[in-house]
């Protein structure tokens, strides 16, 4: 949902800054003496050209989410790793649960669902936890795949773009029966080279933040899968528990 509200916040403020350049280049100096850079760089992409626009727009509302929700902070936040290790070196590990399964992070969901099948030995929290992570992993390397799909079909779009501006073209110069005049042909060779263009602006810093993003989350991931493997350390066969461990974690399921 929260997704959904940034990609729509994007494109109106796409469509209202484009609206307000249209306005603003239709008084900023007589015809004859500037260039229209808004009809050349926007409305000369045609239909495909905005399309590619408002493309832009939602990728960079994307990239902003991502790097505000998809963070160490968030993932592998050190209070909460702190306040667990040390619940769990007193042994209140029915408090340990409690906490982890209220608080939202990475961590804490993975020592949350191993503790809860402490009754089942070791290996069933080693594997609750494995699974844990591999879940929250897959969730999150979903949540940025659009950035990729972007990435990958903006070029795609400004290639057809190019095609249909080429075919414009070619269709001038079989209707003049000559080579006509290069301004009949600037409006196919206009709409071809736009929307490559705006296919690579689009499909540049979505690939670049896809890359950087999908590293951050195997680096982190894999920092909490070893973070969570020393919280539940304690219940390894031949480990020496805590004095203080009254509350076990299997009467806290």
């Amino acid at each position: 949902m929260r997704r959904t509200l940034w990609i729509q916040m994007a494109i109106l403020c796409g469509v209202v800054l484009c609206l307000s350049a249209a306005a603003l280049a239709q008084g900023e100096a007589p015809k004859e003496t500037r260039i229209d850079y808004f009809h050349w760089f926007v409305a000369g992409g045609g239909a495909i050209g905005w399309l590619l626009i408002l493309i832009n727009f939602a990728s960079w509302a994307l990239i902003i989410e991502h790097f505000v929700t998809i963070r160490r902070a968030n993932i592998l936040p050190m209070p909460v790793q702190g306040q667990i290790d040390q619940m769990v070196e007193a042994g209140n590990f029915r408090e340990v649960i409690e906490f982890t399964g209220a608080e939202p992070s990475m961590l804490s969901h993975m020592v949350h669902q191993s503790l809860t099948e402490a009754a089942h030995g070791y290996p069933a929290m080693e594997r609750a936890m494995e699974e844990a992570g591999e879940e929250r992993t897959g969730k999150l390397l979903r949540k940025i795949e659009l950035l990729n799909v972007i990435g990958n079909v903006a070029p795609m779009l400004g290639l057809l773009g190019t095609v249909y501006g080429m075919i414009l073209a070619f269709s001038k110069i079989v209707a003049e029966g000559d080579m006509p005049k290069p301004g009949v042909l600037a409006e196919g060779i206009g709409i071809a080279l736009v929307t490559t263009f705006w296919g690579l602006v689009v499909a540049i810093p979505a690939l670049a933040v896809y890359a950087l993003i999908r590293n951050r989350i195997d680096g982190v991931s894999g920092e909490a899968m070893v973070a969570a493997q020393g919280v539940i350390a304690t219940f390894r066969p031949g480990r020496k528990r805590k004095t203080g461990e009254r509350n076990g974690a299997t009467d806290g399921k």
